[in-house]
């Protein structure tokens, strides 16, 4: 057996050595350096040389465990796991002496950036310099080469990289993405053969979306910031805890590039980014081009990407205290393909990243008084800045715990400083009480953080933007919050420090029933109990009317959208079964459940046995469709949202294969935006499955565009559609202008503020009707005739809150539909313009996609469409 085995592997290293331009280890090494043979070689452990093919996640997961248990100058410790399970493995690389007193230099480097330490740079502080590799799995190279830096700095002998490792302490993450990273393995592997194929139509050049992000298809480069996704909370918790002066991340472009590497655009920098940022990372770039220079490698530095948006590993340094380089190689994609700029290969990408690796832990080192300074001086200023500025503290609330709880834990992961609300505070005729509200001063070390993520930012000096141009993020969790300034500031209304934990919803277990339980609709997490319950065969009733009941505390008032859990007509359950079934949840998610004692209620027209003020709801089955063009970042925030924040059940189905689907399986199909256009014989399915057989279809974008047009008839009043007649002489420009003029009317990423019904069952569980979403298309959603179908419309006035818009699409989107809701035969369309799970970070909109789960069916159509309705109140 043990013969065979050894025969496979020898001849793979056979076969993948013949795939592509494989090269040894002293290919990317220095000519000039020896390596101590004790530690292997990358081939020697691989049984193939790099270049073959992408290295699979457990073989460099071992190779980085044997090297670290070869070399006294490596430690390495798993710092997290992806969600399909596989290890982020966090390395230190110094010298033996510094390994001895590490938490020493490590204790000393942090109270760099406390303001109130006492400690300050010396000669004596190693830098810190943090290698990234990995984050999107799809750009090979920015993986692997993390394999000969590992061999370098633990093999490499003389005088050179004794003295880096003494004065340095390199910290390395590989990789960022293993799962997204093992999809393009399997890709690459799937389609490899004896003979190199360099045509870019080939399929192994292909997977560049699915294999980039991770196991939900979320971006992870955009999760410094949000901090939703398992990856990215772990890796961000580590670079807290050492806070590096360097941070270098590596990445792969489009093949027909070059490379590329920081300071990036000079004109498009946050102005959070303090001007010295800059010139450390014109003064690192000197040591990149001499590098590449050597090597007569074309690139380019101040072109295409900018420090813009603080939530990318090139950026969220900036306002760290720290330096962040983002390198970008031209991708080889399969392994080898055809460019303008001859052949891009795989080794050789390989060898550009290994080399500027390199070089940026040279370029720290030799810089490191002035990183260690700008470090030091970064929190200083900072917390002077702070005590300066108009505004000196920020306050918030919600009604939703869970959500409040979320933003806390968010802060905390950005080492923010928040206090309960000691006492109670009004700021422009609102009230924050204490007890249920929070504080955060900007008079602390991270009031660089605190203004990026709670200032609205309107005014900008270019329209080009590499991501979204406004994230505020208060108002993405749909929190009441308000701005402190001079005279409403005072130091007496700090308590105590806030903990996300002790934050989080707790509820104690509801007294024992004698008519039945009923819990709020308004909690974040109330779809998951209430899909939990469903799904146990516990009979649900949903409140269409506010109401108030008598319950064992007394009599107590709920909203609209509240649910009731009768004893009576419980087939599937009996009394103590349903009476763990509703203890569950207070237990798992922390709502209250109050033990009701009549069905008669002190509300008119409200008894909970009523016929129209409640409804019986029913178990969603979800078919989300996928792929052929559609948006694979919105489909897996959908996924995401359903799966592992609600735990409910989603069949993923591709978009090309809606034919061979068990439609009478589904009560809901979610529609993702990008190219989401179906076939004919797929749209009259599915007309057929909403109008016959009482479907719901939920679309978002692009994809409520086309489902408006193909089965609602609208087309006719949307805002901004027409087109303007053509001036006889055409506006001239030149085109230096080019970037800029395309540019001015993009929607990137901006908040908008809508008015939500919430009287309407899909706004329930709302208790302000203004409402802030994430746009990025310029899309306009017709209004529809039907004057109960606009659930959220954009305000007509100022309706931008944060970002960037131009005053023409400003002036198409203001009054146009948000959210739209209409009835078709016995099912629902449900439109959305904007994406309400934008990168599981907007907890505000999000409960409007899961009450289009729920509530979709709570909601007539109006009598003056001429629709032929039973009467429900008939005799």
């Amino acid at each position: 057996m043990y013969r065979t085995i050894t025969t496979i592997v020898a001849l793979l290293f056979v076969f993948t050595g013949l795939t592509t331009h494989a090269e040894p280890i002293g290919y990317f090494t220095p000519d000039d350096v020896t390596y101590d043979p004790a530690i292997p070689t990358p081939e020697a452990f691989l049984r193939h040389e790099l270049g073959a093919q992408p290295v699979r996640h457990d073989r460099m997961v071992d190779y980085l465990r044997t090297v670290a248990g070869l070399s006294d100058r490596i430690s390495i410790e798993t710092i997290g796991y992806s969600h399909e399970g596989r290890p982020i493995e966090f390395l230190v690389v110094t010298n033996p002496e510094n390994h001895s007193r590490l938490e020493d230099i490590r204790t000393r480097h942090v109270a760099l950036s406390n303001p109130d330490s006492g400690i300050q740079p010396n000669d004596s502080m190693p830098v810190v310099t943090w290698l990234n590799y990995g984050v999107h799995g799809a750009e090979s190279s920015g993986m692997d080469a993390v394999i000969p830096v590992v061999y370098h700095l633990a093999a490499a002998k003389g005088e050179a990289i004794e003295n880096t490792l003494s004065q340095s302490v390199i910290l390395i993450t590989a990789i960022f993405n293993p799962d997204g990273h093992s999809r393009r393995i399997n890709h690459v592997l799937k389609f490899m053969s004896d003979v190199p194929v360099t045509d870019p139509a080939h399929a192994a050049h292909d997977l560049w979306i699915d294999a980039r992000t991770n196991h939900y298809w979320f971006d992870l480069n955009r999760q410094w910031l949000l901090q939703t996704q398992p990856e990215a909370q772990a890796w961000l918790s580590k670079w807290h805890q050492w806070k590096p002066n360097v941070t270098v991340d590596y990445h792969e472009m489009g093949s027909n590039s070059t490379y590329y590497f920081h300071p990036g655009v000079p004109n498009r920098k946050n102005p959070l980014i303090p001007d010295r940022s800059r010139q450390l990372l014109k003064d690192m770039a000197h040591f990149h081009a001499k590098t590449l220079d050597r090597d007569g490698t074309l690139y380019f530095t101040e072109e295409g990407f900018d420090n813009y948006y603080i939530g990318k590993g090139s950026t969220y340094p900036h306002i760290n205290g720290s330096v962040g380089i983002l390198f970008e190689a031209g991708a080889a994609r399969g392994g080898a393909i055809e460019t303008p700029n001859g052949v891009r290969h795989y080794a050789a990408n390989i060898r550009k990243h290994f080399r500027t690796s390199l070089s940026s832990i040279e370029g720290a080192r030799s810089l490191a008084p002035r990183l260690l300074d700008n470090q030091y001086s970064f929190f200083q200023e900072a917390r002077e800045q702070g005590q300066k500025d108009d505004i000196r503290g920020w306050v918030f609330t919600s009604p939703d715990k869970a959500r409040l709880a979320h933003f806390l834990d968010l802060l905390e992961r950005h080492q923010v400083q928040a206090y309960a609300l000691a006492r109670d505070v009004t700021v422009d005729d609102h009230s924050f009480q204490a007890g249920d509200a929070y504080l955060v001063p900007v008079a602390q070390a991270q009031y660089h953080m605190i203004k990026g993520l709670f200032d609205r930012v309107r005014s900008f000096k270019e329209a080009i933007f590499y991501d979204v141009s406004g994230w505020t993020l208060p108002l993405a969790y749909d929190l009441d919050y308000a701005a402190l300034n001079k005279k409403a500031w005072r130091t007496d209304l700090l308590g105590d420090e806030a903990q996300a934990q002790m934050a989080w919803p707790r509820a104690e277990a509801p007294d024992r029933a004698s008519y039945g339980y009923v819990f709020s609709w308004e909690d974040y997490y109330a779809p998951k109990a209430l899909n939990r319950l469903l799904a146990a065969g516990v009979h649900v009733r949903g409140a269409m009317e506010p109401f108030s009941v008598l319950t064992s505390k007394g009599e107590r008032h709920f909203p609209r959208g509240a649910l009731f859990v009768p004893l009576a007509g419980q087939d599937d359950v009996d009394a103590d079964s349903l009476y763990e079934h509703v203890t569950s949840v207070t237990r798992i998610e922390g709502i209250p459940v109050h033990a009701v004692t009549s069905g008669l209620t002190p509300t008119e027209g409200a008894d909970l046995g009523g016929r129209s003020s409640f409804q019986s709801l029913s178990t969603p089955h979800v078919v989300l469709v996928f792929d052929d063009g559609l948006s694979k970042y919105e489909a897996g925030e959908a996924w995401h949202l359903l799966d592992k924040r609600m735990q409910i059940p989603v069949t993923l189905r591709a978009k090309s294969d809606l034919m061979g689907l068990d439609w009478s399986r589904y009560s809901h199909m979610v529609l993702p935006g990008g190219r989401a256009a179906l076939n004919s014989r797929s749209t009259k399915r599915l007309e057929q499955w909403i109008k016959e057989e009482g479907g719901t279809l939920i679309a978002l974008r692009q994809g409520a565009t086309w489902a408006q047009q193909a089965l609602l008839n609208s087309g006719g009043n949307a805002k901004g559609k027409d087109k303007a007649q053509a001036p006889k002489t055409s506006q001239r420009t030149d085109y230096a202008d080019y970037d800029v003029e395309e540019a001015k009317d993009v929607i990137g990423g901006a908040i908008f503020a809508s008015d939500l019904d919430i009287t309407h069952p899909l706004g329930f569980g709302y208790q302000d009707r203004l409402l802030p979403s994430h746009r990025n298309t310029t899309l306009v959603l017709a209004t529809p005739q039907n004057p109960y179908a606009t659930i959220a419309r954009y305000l007509e006035t100022s309706p931008i809150l944060s970002g960037y818009a131009s005053d023409k699409r400003l002036a198409e989107i203001a009054g146009s539909p948000m959210m739209v809701a209409e009835r078709l035969g016995r099912g629902t369309v449900i439109l959305f313009a904007d994406d309400p799970n934008f990168r599981a970070t907007f907890l505000g909109t999000n409960k409007l996609f899961l009450n289009s789960l729920f509530w979709s069916k709570a909601f007539r159509a109006p009598r003056s469409n001429g629709d032929e309705e039973e009467n429900a109140l008939a005799h």
